[in-house]
């Protein structure tokens, strides 16, 4: 039986990360929205999605504390904009994951463990 042991490794911890900042129907409807603007501010992003003021920051802190949503702090008020080179990397690392798995070559402790 192959079971994989030891610490996650930062890309493990980081694709983990990212997914789980993903999981919530609201943080995909921002992300959705911010994607199609080169950048909004957290009031756009309230009168697009219909939440309350309170419910959109701690999703865009969120998705800003997982790298997939870049913070600018600008004068009258601050932006948010979707880090689209961190997105195609989560996309590839997920892409890579699923191919792996699906053909029944998922990496082996001793793969893991050896740094092969």
């Amino acid at each position: 039986m192959n079971t994989i042991q030891g610490s996650p490794t930062p890309i493990e911890k980081m694709l983990a990360g990212r997914l789980g900042a993903l999981a919530h129907p609201a943080r995909l409807r921002i992300l959705q929205h911010l994607s199609g603007h080169p950048a909004c501010c957290c009031k756009e992003v309230v009168e697009c999605l219909d939440l309350a003021q309170s419910t959109v920051s701690q999703h865009l802190k969120i998705l800003v504390d997982a790298g997939l949503v870049i913070y600018r702090p600008e004068r009258p008020r601050s932006v948010y904009q979707v880090d689209r080179a961190a997105l195609a990397g989560l996309s590839t690392s997920l892409a890579g994951l699923i191919e792996a798995c699906c053909a029944g070559e998922p990496q082996s402790c001793k793969d893991k463990n050896s740094g092969n």
